[in-house]
């Protein structure tokens, strides 16, 4: 389980989906609605993006697409995501990890 880790190191916003997935298109859509540029993997179209998909399952992410992390740590899923959403906790989170800027 190193693979993540490092990944997710790279940017201040990291996203892990499938290219075929609307929930990850949603998700992609909304951080990016703010003006952050995420790294996005999708986990069909990556080489290793089975070992990704297990690496997430092992940490506990279910359904492992589409998966957030925001300055490094892992935020969750879409769920956890909308909830940062309507609770106007998402746009602190990204100011946060410096990746956007007000």
């Amino acid at each position: 389980m190193e693979m993540v880790p490092r990944m997710v190191a790279e940017r201040p916003v990291v996203i892990f989906s499938r290219s075929t997935c609307c929930m990850s298109h949603t998700i992609k859509t909304l951080i990016s609605g703010f003006g952050a540029n995420p790294k996005v993997y999708e986990l069909d179209e990556i080489e290793n993006g089975q070992q990704v998909e297990r690496e997430l399952h092992k940490m506990g992410c279910k359904p492992s697409v589409p998966v957030v992390f925001i300055g490094q740590q892992l935020v969750g899923g879409p769920k956890q995501v909308l909830t940062l959403q309507v609770k106007n906790q998402l746009a602190p989170l990204l100011i946060t990890a410096g990746a956007i800027w007000i």
